[in-house]
């Protein structure tokens, strides 16, 4: 018999109990503390206190002006005060990304010869939800 048969029937040796009783297994509880709890805990933070650790996390924000497809024929023709037609209307809300997810709409505004954005709606977290299952 080899190793591994071997083993096996030991094994199996070692479970039976004698009279064909099944052997009694419990299930094992608590084997792995709450990560949260012992952070908190251990640090003594509040829930206030946990999002400071996220404050310092950067993100990328992108304010979509619209979108078109063009040809790479049309496209390497493209010169210095070329217009590219996008599918956005004048006046339409801009879309606010953040790490490439909607976030926002808003519009644009001009403050000391800097390009800003006013955000004019928030979507919710259930309309972002939906967006996604589309």
């Amino acid at each position: 018999m080899d190793d591994w048969a071997a083993a096996l029937v030991e094994q199996e040796e070692s479970v039976s109990v004698p009279g064909g009783a099944a052997p009694q297994v419990t299930p094992a509880t608590n084997l792995f503390q709450d990560f949260g709890q012992a952070v908190g805990a251990a640090v003594g933070l509040g829930d206030a206190q946990n999002l400071d650790m996220i404050l310092d996390i950067p993100v990328q924000i992108t304010v979509e002006l619209g979108r078109t497809k063009i040809a790479i024929r049309n496209l390497l023709q493209l010169a210095q005060g070329s217009v590219v037609e996008l599918e956005g209307l004048a006046g339409e809300p801009m879309d606010v990304l953040v790490n490439g997810c909607l976030i926002a709409q808003g519009e644009v505004v001009v403050v000391n010869d800097k390009f800003g954005i006013r955000l004019t709606d928030i979507i919710t977290p259930a309309e972002r939800i939906r967006r996604l299952q589309k």
